[in-house]
């Protein structure tokens, strides 16, 4: 409890800041106040508010809590409104002949140098007005011709989201003419600064040249970001300014808030992230009935491989499961063995579960938009979104991006060496995929810290104090808009921040391309897909060990290697996978199988070819084998190794219990154990005639190398009770 009070006085302390300016030492004292209109404490606003106090400006703030009627002046004319709210401001001010007053749109500007610097700039004009400029007249095109003629490179329309100037003279501005609403403040500007008597009445230039605002609609190639130090700045190449009031004016608030994210000193290459310890608190100061509720949202959109690591992971997530609202939404009947068996080892620990199962026939569009409506039900404090593709390796994910304290964070995550992420860097005006210039750099970690992005998808965590506005988010409005792209164009126009986090590492996407439903144990497969994955589940853990050059590889017998390679969950699946396919050989000598059709030394076995897997294995062999091979046959090299007969063997009394003495039509063979002797069978093993050697305590997962055809004759030995399979493979023949 002592936490929380600590945050509600730092932002009680904040709020009285810049509601109350002249409580506060800063640029007041100097003669500048800054007057900004924000009816609504947004993300937008609260960067504006930080970059003025990191600098020093005092800030007084119009229309907090009021309905904001001016419009959508993003895609119209508009803003009246902010004329009259500065108009009423100003009253107090207008006989205040040595106040310099800067009015700034706040949701789309940062600032970026101390307020000395605006000032020096103002008075050496020696004007008594500056407003920004741009490259287009808006709102009127037709107004284009009156404006006054300026310098190549310099901008020439008056742009309304920045000017400075004398109180006394905004004063009779902002009074000079009524307007309502909705009317268009930018056009009201206009028509006093294109008025010849009253620009040179009031003493009015444009900022040209952008020795003090930025507009960068428009501009965007214009500048450059520059680093100093802990400080980012941006110049303008092209007039040779360095410009302290930047703002995104226009459609372009994606790639102005990608810059924005190095701004203000968030973060320079010497210093890395500064600002990513702002604002944050930590979890540990709180009892665990203190911390906050968390509806999350188990997402299910498709099949998806290696859904039982997904299902482990997220209930190893280290936060209070009483403190977890769990809504479980899955599309696919494939998973549903999957989910039952979650939710009935795990649903009893969560404070309540709600579950909506494939044959209610949900849209997903419903499924993600009903996880909101409930977390807004259960009256939660954040709404957690995951879906089955995620793999969260780092159980304190979710404790991590509620310390975090945004309103829309994620953690940043990407297939394993790939650049496919969860985020995008930049977007095209259709809102869709755009790379922005700093993206390779956040995916693989270069530049780490928080990064306002303009899309994300799979994981996120949302406050829920902006959750009512996301109702029914999902929602597209056509049928070629997929629901995340509709549901980011909404958090981007509710000026909702989506922050990514690449602080720590916490887990990956899984590729789910070409994931199939038509075998037993489907991950098997994703071999190439997901190798990394596939290591992690179906390769042996001392595997790596055996590699190491330093380990010596055991020698049950005399120029017979034993290493372990493979995962006993491999061994199990492989045989399922067999067993479920179910067309064992009769292990008699003509076998249609063969090219020949012929085979000399029969086995009762499936070949990896009939279950589709020879493609699977032969990489295997390449990836896993051969380097094995190297260590051990020194000096012997073919790569890649080939492989003509890969199967399976079944030993079992009453049907082949055994395998005559023979050689191998191979350069080397491998031989697999796939179960365990004592346990699942009795007997069996393989003994090497000349070398009068066997091995029969055989190992799960473990496979013997040895050389063939000529040196090593070798027979199956009796297997006299359950069933032994183990995995063959004559490699070069």
């Amino acid at each position: 409890m002592a936490g929380r009070l600590s945050q509600a006085l730092i932002l009680i302390s904040a709020l009285f800041a810049y509601f109350c300016p002249e409580s506060s030492a800063g640029s007041l004292e100097d003669g500048l106040l800054v007057i900004t209109v924000a009816t609504e404490e947004s993300d937008g606003f609260k960067r504006f508010m930080r970059s003025a106090q990191k600098y020093g400006y005092d800030v007084e703030v119009l229309g907090m809590g009021l309905e904001w009627t001016g419009g959508d002046i993003d895609l119209h004319p508009g803003g009246g409104q902010k004329v009259k709210l500065l108009k009423e401001a100003m009253e107090k001010y207008q006989d205040r002949k040595d106040l310099i007053i800067m009015f700034v749109d706040s949701y789309d500007v940062v600032l970026t140098a101390e307020y000395k610097e605006i000032l020096k700039q103002f008075k050496k004009s020696e004007s008594r007005v500056i407003f920004s400029a741009e490259g287009f007249c808006w709102p009127d095109l037709s107004l284009a011709e009156r404006y006054p003629l300026v310098k190549l490179n310099e901008k020439r329309y008056l742009n309304s989201g920045g000017f400075i100037g004398y109180a006394p003279e905004l004063w009779e501005i902002v009074s000079s003419a009524p307007l309502d609403d909705a009317d268009d403040d930018q056009l009201f500007y206009t028509r006093i600064f294109l008025d010849d008597n009253l620009r040179e009445q009031y003493a009015i230039k444009l900022d040209s040249k952008g020795e003090i605002f930025q507009n960068l609609n428009g501009a965007l190639d214009e500048v450059d970001l520059k680093f100093k130090g802990t400080e980012a700045f941006m110049y303008n190449t092209r007039t040779g300014t360095t410009p302290t009031v930047i703002h995104g004016n226009g459609p372009i608030k994606h790639e102005f808030n990608r810059l924005a994210n190095y701004l203000a000193g968030h973060w320079t290459p010497t210093h890395g992230c500064i600002s990513c310890s702002e604002d944050t608190f930590s979890l540990k100061d709180f009892a665990i009935e203190d911390y906050p509720s968390v509806t999350m949202g188990i997402i299910l959109p498709h099949p998806t491989p290696f859904i039982n690591e997904f299902f482990q992971r997220i209930a190893k997530l280290d936060y209070p499961k009483q403190k977890i609202d769990l809504y479980v939404f899955n599309r696919v009947e494939h998973h549903s063995k999957d989910v039952t068996a979650f939710l009935e080892t795990h649903s009893d620990e969560y404070h309540s579960v709600k579950s909506v199962t494939p044959d209610q026939n949900q849209l997903e569009t419903e499924g993600r938009n009903n996880g909101i409506d409930w977390c807004i039900h259960n009256n939660c404090k954040y709404y957690f979104s995951v879906d089955s593709l995620v793999q969260m390796t780092n159980p304190d994910s979710l404790k991590l991006l509620i310390e975090q304290n945004r309103t829309f964070i994620a953690p940043q995550m990407s297939r394993r060496g790939k650049y496919w992420s969860n985020f995008w860097g930049s977007v095209t005006q259709g809102g869709y995929y755009a790379r922005s210039a700093d993206y390779l750099d956040l995916v693989t970690g270069k530049r780490q810290g928080l990064w306002n992005v303009p899309y994300i998808s799979n994981i996120y965590l949302i406050q829920a104090s902006k959750l009512p506005a996301l109702v029914g988010a999902f929602t597209t409005i056509r049928e070629d808009v997929d629901a995340d792209i509709q549901f980011t164009f909404t958090l981007r126009r509710k000026g909702i921040f989506m922050i990514v986090t690449n602080l720590k590492n916490f887990g990956h996407l899984i590729n789910c391309d070409t994931y199939g439903t038509d075998h037993l144990h489907n991950d098997l497969y994703q071999i190439f897909e997901n190798r990394h994955d596939w290591v992690e589940k179906y390769i042996h853990d001392n595997y790596s060990q055996a590699l190491n050059p330093r380990t010596e590889i055991e020698q049950p017998c005399p120029d017979v290697y034993w290493f372990p390679v493979v995962s006993a969950t491999f061994c199990k699946h492989l045989i399922e996978e067999m067993e479920h396919f179910g067309q064992w050989s009769g292990g008699k000598n003509k076998d249609d199988r063969l090219a020949g059709g012929y085979e000399n030394v029969p086995t009762v076995d499936i070949h990896m070819n009939q279950i589709g897997y020879e493609r699977h294995w032969l990489h295997f062999l390449h990836q896993f084998i051969m380097p094995m091979q190297q260590k051990i046959f020194i000096g012997y090299v073919h790569d890649p190794p080939t492989a003509h007969m890969n199967f399976v063997v079944r030993y079992r009394p009453g049907e082949q219990d055994r395998l005559r003495p023979h050689h191998d039509s191979s350069t080397y063979t491998i031989n697999i154990a796939l179960n365990q002797p004592g346990v699942d069978y009795e007997g069996g093993g393989c003994r090497f005639v000349r070398q009068n050697c066997s091995v029969v305590d055989s190992r799960v997962g473990w496979s013997l190398i040895q050389p063939g055809r000529l040196t090593h004759y070798h027979e199956g030995l009796l297997t006299t009770k359950g069933t032994r399979y183990i995995m063959i493979s004559f490699v070069d023949p």
